[in-house]
């Protein structure tokens, strides 16, 4: 499998720990800093962030520290941080550099991707966790995402979910009911272009391939037949690029009508360039993580009603989960110390915390935690099982990232039947491998 390593890596892992995600971008360069206790024993954990100031206000980092105290304290083991740091944007990537220190067992827990979960994973390089008690409370999602060949190899301290960001008040001015199908939202963005809207849709270079996940899997994951279309994805008798098309039909018709400028979007970061112009009621609709509707620094705090629901499908709104996840080295050399640490950073009791923290969904089945009333509507749909994996450890071609990429073609001209080339591709290298 041939997987094109960009900066969306370190980006998506450290914006669920920052609340600034970006999916995919340019090459990064970084370095190691390493900040480590003299203690008898220790645990090294490398991921995109170093350990906060006692006194920083950033609380998603807090969140996940006070789940490391838990452990610590509970153990006698000291958390080491060795940490990627970007400093330029030629070099290595955050993926590239877990995945070449994951091959050397250079630490013990990662911090992962979806596509380096997999990757690893095949390569036997992470431990298996389906041992440890913390999982059997953990969401069939978050395992169905991160198994790889049969194994558990990552879990998460959170669910990240995409949706559409949609300015209540806007649809409510034209006499709109929020878009449920493919269908609806089309006709909502003829409506508000007819009304001076030029572009409804808001959209930047990276989140597009929410789209088509959610219309090209809404079956696969909702209509009960899951395991067997996985199996005929990955021997080759189905293929990645028959449910994918209708996702990039529908986005090369929002292109072609305008809804959405293709030529600002493959140029434009996420939330910088669409934000401005959502928060001041110029674009009706734009698409984000859960996080970015916690926090004032996104769309936590806009002078209008805001709803967040899924994308349309035929199925009706449907979120978009990608899951990242920590992993442990299978030739660790802390890797039972390491185990319990994560044990315990997963337990019901510190993702209660976590959770409660960030105001996120849990991994955890029993842990449920208030959301802002702009995040009702996809909450309800998550909760009631209703959703589609944008990364899934168990399918052969790496899903978030290639997609995106691929996404990227469609942007800068390329044909929907050309972006199906490029999955068939993907797939005869996943089948040769």
């Amino acid at each position: 499998m041939r997987t094109k390593r960009t900066k969306r890596a370190a980006a998506f892992l450290a914006g669920l720990m920052t609340l600034q995600l970006a999916a995919c971008g340019g090459g990064e360069t970084g370095k190691v800093i390493s900040i480590e206790k003299e203690e008898d024993r220790v645990v090294n954990f490398f991921s995109p962030m170093e350990k906060s100031d006692p006194d920083a206000e950033n609380v998603a980092r807090t969140a996940s520290e006070l789940t490391v105290t838990m452990a610590e304290e509970a153990l006698g083991v000291t958390m080491a941080y060795r940490t990627y740091t970007a400093e330029s944007y030629q070099d290595k990537t955050y993926d590239d550099v877990a995945l070449d220190r994951a091959r050397n067992n250079m630490d013990d827990i990662y911090l992962l991707n979806p596509d380096t979960v997999l990757a690893l994973g095949a390569e036997g390089k992470l431990m298996d966790l389906s041992g440890l008690d913390s999982v059997k409370n953990l969401r069939d999602v978050v395992k169905v995402a991160n198994t790889v060949d049969g194994k558990l190899v990552a879990i998460p301290q959170e669910v990240a979910a995409y949706g559409l960001f949609v300015n209540k008040d806007l649809f409510d001015q034209y006499d709109l009911a929020l878009p449920e199908t493919p269908e609806e939202f089309l006709e909502c963005c003829r409506v508000f272009q007819e009304n001076g809207i030029e572009t409804p849709v808001g959209a930047n270079r990276w989140w597009l391939e929410t789209f088509v996940f959610a219309m090209g899997y809404a079956d696969l994951y909702n209509g009960g037949n899951t395991e067997a279309e996985i199996a005929a994805l990955n021997s080759g008798e189905a293929r990645y690029s028959d449910y994918m098309r209708p996702g990039f039909a529908f986005l090369k018709e929002l292109m072609d009508r305008g809804y959405i400028d293709a030529e600002k979007a493959l140029v434009s970061e996420a939330i910088e360039a669409e934000g401005p112009d959502f928060l001041a009621g110029k674009t009706p609709i734009v698409m984000a993580y859960w996080g970015a509707a916690n926090t004032e620094t996104a769309y936590g705090k806009t002078d209008f009603e805001m709803q967040v629901i899924g994308f349309p499908t035929s199925r009706g709104p449907m979120p978009v989960v990608p899951i990242t996840g920590y992993g442990i080295g299978a030739a660790a050399a802390h890797r039972e110390d390491a185990a319990a640490m994560l044990d315990i950073m997963t337990s019901d009791e510190a993702l209660q915390i976590y959770s409660e923290t960030n105001r996120v969904i849990s991994p955890s089945k029993n842990v449920k935690v208030d959301c802002v009333p702009a995040l009702r509507p996809l909450n309800e749909r998550i909760e009631e099982g209703v959703y589609v994996l944008g990364s899934n450890a168990g399918m052969s071609v790496e899903q978030w990232g290639n997609t995106c990429l691929i996404v990227r073609q469609l942007l800068g001209g390329a044909t929907v039947d050309e972006c199906m080339a490029a999955f068939d591709e993907l797939q005869a290298a996943a089948l040769d491998s």
